[in-house]
């Protein structure tokens, strides 16, 4: 029976266990880097299976831990795991190969080729809002690059941690794939191991600790934080096509995504159809009043009172401030319900601009000219997700040019990331290091120089001391102006 967080707290029980672990795991890293392409794909594939035996659990898992629909679980949870699983059984044999590189006449005589060998052990620290999705997709690319892994799931979608142990107990031995349940203090416990390579999604704020630890080791991370996403509407957009999918991602997962469309920059002259526009689909998508929308199987909860109340003051302040309550508006703290809300006319120091929302409060924000909507996403910190929505190619390739960030998604949302053939990672605050198919295996993964004298009389002798004769000096002119 898998542990729940409240069962490992931090005692010397749990730290013994945590050093046990990683002291067995530490001891079998070289056994698993010498598994085959085969080998790791047997193992993908007692995953996938799983996946698809214990479905009806992961449906209820995250209707437990926040309400999230069965739908919406098949989508972003379940069918993406199995994607990025079947995604890497079809390539990983050519991802492992050795590449051959060229050497050049100065070299002429030798060989050079990159191998690409697992990091040894790994931490990945995840987060509860795609629990699945966000902890078994890094968890794919460490097997598939023969790693040893530790995990450790959210402690605030306890359900999903259980029922990710319970799977993960069924695919592989401990030495190899181990969870550890537990709050704040058990990851500062195990951020305190000399693990090789550490990956953890979660807040900007916290990545900066995650990075800290990793450096009393010198361990590479991957940083998987979020951001303020912005979207760009402009003048010539298909206001139906942009209204349904920004209405349909930032109410996905009840907009606690972190490729979530944080705020709108629209034209002045679509602002009034945008919204409108908006007010139609979030009707369509949820219910004509607060209650049905309240009441819709399809909109999922807020994960807890912490972030409920966060949610409520941020409204709170834009209102109190002077912003219009466009659509939606009203809450039930009894279910941590809040109506889709959009807010216009928000002014510059309301708090909602300085933080990512997480939540189904969608601020709009008028500009004039596409310089000054770039130069407002400029002003702050680098978003992990960026979509434009726009039917003139020189806008979409101004506004890709001049700005900065993660993934970017032209007249559409999220499709970024739903591509296992796209790097998916932030830059700066939002992020640090890529994943997904071969960028997952290759960060997960030490790319290692090999380079091979065959000659019996290689070039290098010509550089040797004693120097100064007249040949090494005209070899090194050609060297220096030719090679």
């Amino acid at each position: 029976m898998a542990e729940t967080a409240e069962s490992l707290q931090i005692t010397p029980a749990t730290s013994g266990r945590i050093q046990e672990i990683f002291k067995k795991q530490h001891g079998h890293q070289y056994t698993v880097a010498r598994t085959t392409a085969r080998q790791r794909i047997e193992k993908l594939r007692r995953l996938h299976t799983a996946m698809i035996r214990h479905r009806s659990a992961i449906r209820q898992a995250l209707a437990a831990d926040f309400r999230k629909p069965a739908e919406e679980t098949d989508i972003s949870e379940t069918a993406y795991v199995n994607t990025e699983i079947r995604h890497t059984i079809r390539h990983l044999a050519r991802w492992m190969q050795p590449r051959r590189v060229g050497v050049g006449l100065s070299l002429l005589g030798s060989s050079a080729r990159v191998i690409y060998e697992p990091k040894g052990v790994c931490l990945i620290i995840g987060t509860w809002n795609f629990p699945f999705n966000l902890n078994l997709v890094p968890l794919i690319a460490a097997v598939a690059s023969g790693n040893c892994v530790i995990l450790k799931p959210s402690e605030h979608a306890p359900h999903s941690a259980a029922l990710i142990e319970k799977i993960l107990r069924e695919c592989f031995r401990e030495e190899e794939v181990a969870v550890v349940q537990g709050e704040v203090e058990v990851a500062r416990q195990l951020l305190q191991l000399p693990f090789n390579h550490i990956f953890f999604t979660g807040s900007t704020s916290i990545g900066k600790e995650v990075m800290q630890a990793a450096a009393r080791h010198l361990a590479s991370v991957t940083l998987e934080l979020g951001g303020k996403t912005p979207v760009i509407v402009d003048e010539t957009a298909d206001l139906d096509r942009a209204a349904s999918r920004i209405a349909w991602i930032k109410c996905l997962n009840y907009g606690q995504t972190c490729i979530a469309p944080d705020h709108v920059l629209v034209h002045e002259s679509v602002h009034d159809a945008l919204v409108g526009k908006l007010k139609e689909w979030l009707q369509k998508y949820y219910g004509d009043t607060p209650e049905a929308r309240r009441q819709s199987p399809d909109l999922a909860r807020v994960v807890h009172d912490r972030q409920f109340r966060f949610l409520l003051d941020l409204k709170a302040n834009a209102v109190d401030l002077g912003a219009k309550v466009a659509f939606g508006g009203e809450f039930d703290p009894a279910e941590r319900f809040i109506d889709p809300t959009i807010l216009t006319d928000v002014p510059p120091e309301a708090k909602i601009w300085e933080h990512e929302i997480f939540g189904c409060l969608l601020p709009i924000k008028r500009y004039q000219t596409l310089d000054e909507a770039i130069e407002y996403i400029n002003t702050g910190s680098k978003p992990l997700a960026f979509y434009i929505f726009s039917n003139r190619e020189r806008h979409i390739k101004k506004v890709i040019r001049e700005t900065r960030g993660g993934g970017v998604c032209v007249n559409e949302c999220a499709l970024q990331f739903f591509n296992p053939d796209l790097p998916f990672g932030g830059h700066n605050a939002s992020g640090i290091g890529k994943y997904h198919g071969d960028s997952g295996f290759m960060e997960f993964s030490n790319a290692r120089s090999i380079a091979r004298q065959h000659s019996s009389y290689p070039t290098t002798n010509l550089f040797l001391p004693p120097y100064g004769s007249r040949l090494m000096k005209t070899l090194l002119n050609w060297l220096v102006r030719w090679l």
